[in-house]
């Protein structure tokens, strides 16, 4: 069996995400985390950062995400964070920025396991760019989430298993079964 080199990447869990639809994957998130922290494993986690004429703010009319508390990775993560093997801060949707490439490249990640806020948008890119960097992708479905809501998050997950294919949007109890078995 070859040698995998998995990755938990946890997807722009920040304050001005977390809403009542969303709030219910970071108890989730943060098991998962730490786990894979015990583990020895990988764990990255991102920061959206909007800025004054951002294409988000020219283009969507959306400025939110500019200032603390908003930029903030929840509190119940935040020590999770620093233990993290990186913390990549981003102006775009997907971890594949150049810090976040340099890395996986450095790191030679073989299977990216990715979860977080929001599901139909950063959490999907950052998915489907693993798997366009030839990087075998893992879409967690219960521990993402939509600050939208459900309809948003569950067409993040219908992509998802178009684009990435059914078996690789899964539950976090389905994650040890896929370590072992590939």
């Amino acid at each position: 069996m070859p040698e995998i080199n998995p990755v938990l990447v946890v997807v722009d869990v920040q304050n001005g995400f977390v809403t009542e639809h969303s709030r219910h994957v970071v108890p989730i998130v943060a098991r998962l985390a730490q786990d894979w922290l015990d583990n020895g494993r990988d764990v990255v986690f991102t920061r959206y950062l909007n800025y004054d004429g951002s294409p988000f703010e020219r283009v969507m009319g959306w400025s939110k995400l500019k200032d603390s508390p908003e930029i903030d990775i929840v509190d119940e993560l935040q020590d999770l964070s620093r233990k993290a093997t990186a913390v990549i801060d981003k102006t775009i949707y997907t971890l594949f920025n150049d810090e976040g490439s340099a890395l996986a490249e450095s790191l030679q990640w073989t299977d990216m396991f990715v979860c977080g806020i929001d599901t139909e948008v950063c959490v999907l890119k950052t998915a489907v760019d693993a798997f366009e960097h030839g990087i075998r992708s893992w879409l967690l479905t219960d521990a993402s989430a939509s600050h939208s809501g459900r309809l948003a998050h569950d067409a993040g997950v219908q992509v998802a298993e178009k684009m990435l294919g059914r078996l690789q949007t899964i539950s976090t109890v389905d994650v040890e079964g896929c370590l072992s078995s590939t």
